[in-house]
């Protein structure tokens, strides 16, 4: 069974106008955009940050490309290394 918690974030309402969002709408920005950070930082893997996000995993990852935000922790050197050893 999924608990879910209600957090309440203070902001200006002026940010709100400003960006043009519902209460609704930006309640829902704000937990997408905390879920991307959160799994690009690395503090929530790919599948509880979509959970997060309130969208499916493979709607998260393309989320993901959009805002240019790497699904893979392997680098460049790192591949090329892997690369030249097989």
């Amino acid at each position: 069974m999924l608990v879910e918690e209600k957090l309440t974030i203070r902001l200006p309402s002026e940010i709100r106008r400003m960006l043009n969002r519902t209460p609704e709408e930006l309640a829902r920005d704000m937990q997408l955009y905390a879920a991307l950070m959160l799994f690009r930082l690395g503090k929530l893997s790919s599948g509880a940050a979509a959970e997060m996000a309130g969208v499916p995993r493979v709607m998260f990852l393309d989320l993901c490309a959009e805002y240019d935000i790497p699904v893979s922790q392997i680098t460049g050197s790192d591949l090329r290394q892997e690369m030249s050893g097989a």
